[in-house]
């Protein structure tokens, strides 16, 4: 499975005492490939730094650069489909890639439900997981 993780998800599942520890885990154990951007990377650099440090952030996006299930993707096309204009970036790219779902809590993101085209699978964490648990 081909995700997009909004940088929430991403940042609150890094954290070994997070309840969504599991995100991590599993995405380090090759179960679901996650599709990034340059300008994804740029996001989740700022945010861990932030959060837990530089050195922290560094140490994790070069992990993520080893990792096979690890998609870099280019956009070509900007959609500007969410009103905050920072979040477009992560439907670009599950665009871009052809992202089997977005994963995010945002509310933001619920608008993607009634648009047509580009049609794109909004999954909250819990939902996440239950997918990756049929699998």
């Amino acid at each position: 499975m081909l995700v997009v993780l909004d940088t929430n998800i991403l940042v609150s599942s890094l954290s070994r005492r997070s309840s969504s520890n599991w995100v991590i885990q599993l995405l380090m154990e090759g179960t679901y490939e996650l599709a990034v951007t340059n300008e994804i990377l740029a996001e989740y650099e700022e945010v861990l730094s932030i959060k837990y440090g530089r050195e922290v952030a560094y140490t994790f996006l070069d992990a993520l650069d080893f990792l096979p299930n690890v998609v870099r993707t280019n956009v070509y096309f900007n959609w500007n489909l969410l009103s905050d204009a920072d979040d477009n970036k992560f439907v670009d790219a599950a665009v871009a890639c052809g992202a089997d779902a977005l994963v995010s809590e945002d509310r933001g993101f619920r608008i993607l439900s009634q648009v047509e085209f580009p049609k794109l699978v909004l999954l909250k964490l819990d939902e996440f997981k239950a997918i990756l648990s049929e699998a």
